[in-house]
């Protein structure tokens, strides 16, 4: 008791209150005793605390120099100018204009095509070992002489890789260096705690010019990761050679991976297709193997958003946001039938029918966002967009706005329109630390959630046991975790409806809130699927109907001349519980949230303002910012 007093008093007399006069050597340490007393107290509630309390935003899909179609289009910065920029530093972009984000992001994937991965840089340099190949040397003759030639060795080098035909087969130390450089890079500035730095890189596959593209993200360091080269499309177009070459690395190092597939709409129903790359049907065996390797899939970005498609969703009014359908890269038309394995809720809604038929669900994965930004700036604010390649970087040059394809005039039918690619998108991962282990966890579980640019804050939980009350409680995260599961989580049979909890909060420097959505998908007793769209939570004061939905738009403060808006219209943030009203026991469902801002200027409208251009005709002069959240599952066994 005597040590307590003196301690106490100690303590008190520094912070200035007057004391009777103590000594250093009254003030023994604690005794052994006193320790675990003082344990037993468990004062603080956050020791034993082990649930992800943290939003990390970031990026899992950016390319550099390092990969030809960045390099070969005019890019000519590095992995470590792009990690300095993800961090928050100032760099000028490779057409010379100085750029920098408004806040810095948690963590970064540079994620540089594995195909003839380090040829831009190689060619830069007049590489030596480059110009003994004849291909190399005529790639590199061209590049040289301007412009002109860059982009024919752009068209070039796309035509050998459509072709699955590697002209540099015969130099893989070109991939090794480079590769190791990309390793370096990531280990350089990796600060656990501050900023995650990813070692990964994409697997291009394109067959027939279809997008089946996954970038492969390593929990590891350097030390595991440089024990292996990229596998290429080279080696193979199929996802399931993919899927090998990763067990075999994380048998031979210990490590772990994962593959984030993106672009489903420019596959041509390849991405969710009814059966596998070579044509045999789905199996059980099949679904598990998908799901390991590919928990979550880029439901957003440049080019295209991926969550649904207005032909299947006619009741849903916020469908219809950034859609690519017009065509693949490759030479076949978009056709009806292809759509529905093209994005992510029809492939959700299937999914559920396949798990029912093969006791495994193919599609179970979950969301995230990035840009695929070949300028090696992570730029997806509309205010901020550096565009897809250097050669379409901020300028009021008409190239900027015009239908292109690597700078040129776009062939008809063509997908790749500067005007219409968008500025989007970020990661958003639930985290308990800034770290690689942490964050590739948290997408290995699918605790993550995609938005379209903006950093919405939005968490979910989905129960059986909550009650309206639970959402005003203070311990809202812990009681969540404890009565619940997150986004990503699993739900099992339950003869009480599931009822869940939603709260949603604005970008700090970004637009207010329209609205909170529930989005469900079922299966019925006979295989067919269903989807329904309920408002959750409005602004403004308005209401929602007993069919669920709020009939009144938000309204709409954009100055579309001035590229300017106002937050006297919305809300800061959101909340809502709501249980399912149409429940049914026996049916397989899935539920996702989906958070929607106030429309705010798109891109163009604002470039339109800022270089004095007309506006381009084919988009809207508009937009309204999204997240969209990992589904939670509801399986009746």
């Amino acid at each position: 008791m005597k040590n307590t007093f003196i301690r106490t008093a100690a303590a008190l007399a520094l912070m200035g209150f007057a004391l009777p006069s103590l000594h250093a050597q009254d003030t023994p340490a604690p005794t052994e005793e006193e320790i675990k007393e003082a344990k037993k107290i468990g004062y603080s509630p956050y020791p034993g605390q082990d649930f992800p309390n943290q939003v990390l935003f970031g990026e899992t899909h950016l390319h550099t120099s390092y990969s030809t179609d960045a390099g070969m289009v005019g890019c000519t910065l590095t992995p470590e100018d792009a990690y300095r920029f993800a961090m928050g530093e100032e760099v000028t972009s490779s057409t010379g204009v100085p750029a920098r984000l408004n806040r810095p992001l948690d963590f970064l994937v540079v994620s540089d095509h594995a195909e003839n991965l380090g040829l831009s840089p190689a060619i830069a340099v007049s590489d030596p070992d480059l110009l003994k190949n004849a291909w190399g040397k005529k790639q590199h003759d061209l590049v040289k002489s301007g412009t002109e030639g860059a982009l024919q060795a752009y068209e070039n080098w796309m035509a050998k890789n459509a072709a699955r035909d590697n002209p540099l087969a015969d130099m893989p130390e070109m991939m090794e260096n480079y590769w190791k450089k990309i390793i370096e890079a990531a280990e350089k500035y990796n600060s656990p705690g501050r900023f995650t730095a990813f070692i990964g890189y994409e697997w291009t596959s394109m067959p027939d010019g279809n997008n089946i593209h996954r970038n492969i993200i390593f929990r590891d360091g350097g030390d595991k990761a440089s024990q292996v080269l990229p596998f290429s499309q080279y080696d193979s177009f199929d996802p399931e050679d993919l899927w090998k070459w990763m067990a075999a690395y994380e048998k031979k190092t210990g490590g772990r991976l994962l593959a984030i597939p993106h672009n489903g709409n420019l596959s041509n129903g390849l991405m969710f297709d009814d059966q596998t790359y070579t044509g045999d049907p789905l199996t059980e065996e099949y679904a598990k193997r998908r799901m390991k390797w590919e928990p979550i899939y880029e439901i957003t970005q440049m080019k295209g958003d991926g969550e649904a498609h207005p032909m299947f969703s006619p009741d849903d009014e916020f469908a219809d946001y950034e859609t690519w359908d017009r065509g693949s890269f490759g030479p076949q038309p978009k056709t009806k039938d292809m759509l529905p394995k093209e994005y992510a809720r029809e492939a959700w809604k299937r999914g559920l029918v396949y798990e029912a038929k093969l006791g495994a669900n193919p599609f179970k994965f979950g969301v995230i966002g990035s840009t695929d930004s070949h300028t090696a700036l992570s730029t997806a604010e509309e205010d901020n967009y550096f565009g897809k390649v250097s050669l379409l970087e901020p300028s009021a040059a008409p190239v900027r706005f015009e239908e292109v394809v690597a700078g040129r005039p776009a062939p008809k039918g063509s997908q790749s329109y500067a005007s219409q690619i968008g500025a989007a998108g970020i990661a958003a991962v639930w985290a308990r630390e800034n770290t690689r282990e942490a964050i590739w966890d948290a997408m290995a579980r699918k605790e993550v959630f995609a938005t379209t640019g903006t950093r919405i804050r939005v968490r979910v939980f989905g129960g059986f046991d909550f009650s309206e009350k639970d959402l005003l409680r203070s311990d809202f995260a812990k009681n969540g975790y404890d009565k619940g599961v997150p986004m990503g989580g699993d739900l099992k049979k339950s003869d009480k409806a599931p009822s869940f909890l939603v709260r949603a909060l604005r970008d700090p420097d970004g637009a207010n809130l329209d609205r909170i959505q529930m989005i469900k998908g079922w299966a019925d007793a006979k295989g067919k699927t269903h989807e329904k769209v309920y408002d959750l939570a409005v602004s403004g004061g308005r209401t929602i109907g007993t069919d669920g939905r709020s009939k009144e738009p938000v309204g709409n403060t954009v100055n579309v001349e001035q590229a300017t808006y106002d937050n006297s219209i919305g809300a800061v943030a959101l909340d809502a519980y709501w249980k399912d009203p149409d429940f049914d026991p026996a049916q397989k469902a899935f539920y996702y949230v989906r958070v929607i801002e106030i429309p705010t200027p798109r891109w163009t409208t604002i470039d339109a303002k800022v270089f004095g251009v007309k506006r381009p005709d084919n988009v809207p002069t508009t937009i309204q910012e999204r997240a969209y959240t990992s589904p939670i599952w509801y399986t009746p066994q």
